[in-house]
């Protein structure tokens, strides 16, 4: 491994716990990000020489609080001075909060980090994306993607979410930096989870065309199994870090040679990463006898009934169809509701579950799955033309080459058929 990528890795590993201290040191998330850059940058120009210090958390930041304070005082020198009093009073409390600082638990700064980036009081949006660049250090062009939208739009959806969390700090609005009680904490928890599993999903679905669709999916397994230090014994944290792994541990089976879309059923199991599976089951197993059932549990435990039999053939569909029902009343949601469809197919055929899906169309008008699985549905019914219209409009809202690859083959299929018929 190369000087600049075992830097990487440390540095990545490294940067919750740090900025976590940073951000509780100088209450302010840009000069708390700005003192960890330059960290950073000092870790790359003199660990390759010096070698990587024992703690490379405190190391970070020990020299981003220094650097930060040192640009603190080079922009006071441009301000007035303040009252002579509190002039006086700067060491002692400077020397307060550095004790505070060395002496701190980074679980208690790494929950900080999170829970601010994900407060109740930030937009649904803003907070992910802010977690996003904060908690994991995408970069705004990433997350950007990841949302669909331009990267000024994107910069200026972190801009206002950093200018709210800034406001709080004035004492201007309800975004506090101190750790939330029991309650808050457990509904916030929900929302650093979906932004984990978001940052998840980006990579999954990206494919192999997209470079960073594997960072992206290590990234987020790497950040369940930090709050998992943090909660041990809570099922949900079990249950999403086991649905990720059970994911990821097909990713050397879900594309062929040439980055074609392979399906489930038709994946080579023996490229499927046993490590990984065995990880999440012994996990699985562990969030169910909490007895506390919720969706990621619930889409682990799906996962796990295919990662459990060697064959497609041995697929125990009817438990998977109750699993969708369980997730559909646990959180329900159209594509929840496609997916049971899909798994109802299994049991009782393509008319049932186009009779189940049928309803959704107008939700999912704009979702390239709906459409695919519908014209899916159609072509094993024999009607060939309503399943070219529904794989056409699949085409339109593909996501990556590999999904408008896959739609493509199965109008093929479609017009390899009409070609024997009509023979």
């Amino acid at each position: 491994m190369t000087d600049i990528a075992w830097i990487e890795l440390a540095l990545t590993a490294a940067r919750p716990q740090a900025l976590g201290a940073l951000l509780r040191y100088f209450r302010d998330l840009d000069t708390a990000e700005e003192a960890f850059q330059e960290a950073c940058l000092r870790a790359i120009r003199t660990w390759p020489d010096k070698g990587p210090p024992r703690d490379p958390a405190a190391w970070l930041i020990f020299v981003g609080r220094n650097s930060g304070v040192d640009q603190i005082r080079k922009r006071a020198k441009n301000q007035p001075l303040p009252e002579e009093a509190a002039f006086s009073d700067l060491s002692d409390a400077e020397e307060d909060i550095a004790d505070r600082l060395d002496n701190a638990h980074y679980r208690d700064d790494i929950l900080r980090l999170m829970f601010i980036c994900c407060h109740p009081d930030l937009p649904n949006t803003q907070q992910i994306a802010l977690a996003l660049r904060i908690v994991c250090g995408l970069t705004v062009q990433q997350i950007a993607r990841a949302f669909l939208v331009s990267e000024s739009a994107m910069e200026q959806r972190i801009t206002r979410a950093k200018g709210r969390v800034a406001k709080a700090q004035r004492g201007e609005g309800a975004v506090g930096f101190e750790t939330p009680d029991v309650h808050e904490r457990n509904a916030r928890l929900q929302t650093v989870a979906s932004m984990v599993y978001l940052v998840f999903n980006e990579g999954y679905s990206s494919g192999i065309g997209n470079p960073d669709s594997a960072a992206f999916c290590d990234e987020a397994i790497r950040l369940s199994r930090l709050l998992l230090r943090i909660f041990p014994a809570e099922p949900e944290m079990m249950g999403l870090s086991a649905l990720m792994l059970l994911q990821h541990s097909r990713a050397g089976s879900r594309f062929d040679e040439a980055g074609q879309i392979v399906l489930l059923e038709d994946q080579d199991r023996g490229r499927w990463d046993r490590r990984l599976i065995d990880e999440a089951l012994a996990m699985l197993d562990k969030a169910i006898r909490h007895r506390k059932p919720g969706p990621y549990q619930v889409q682990a435990a799906i996962s796990a009934l295919h990662a459990r039999v060697a064959s497609p053939s041995d697929t125990d569909w009817g438990e998977i169809t109750l699993l969708y029902e369980l997730l559909e009343k646990l959180s329900p949601s159209p594509v929840v509701s496609l997916n049971r469809a899909v798994a109802l197919s299994k049991l009782k055929g393509a008319d049932a579950a186009l009779e189940l899906i049928e309803p959704l169309a107008e939700k999912l008008d704009g979702y390239f799955y709906f459409h695919g699985v519908r014209g899916g549905l159609l072509m094993q019914t024999g009607r060939s033309d309503e399943a070219r219209i529904a794989f056409d409009r699949a085409i339109t809202l593909a996501n990556s080459p590999a999904e408008c690859a896959h739609i493509r083959m199965q109008l093929d299929r479609l017009g390899a058929g009409a070609g024997a018929g009509g023979g």
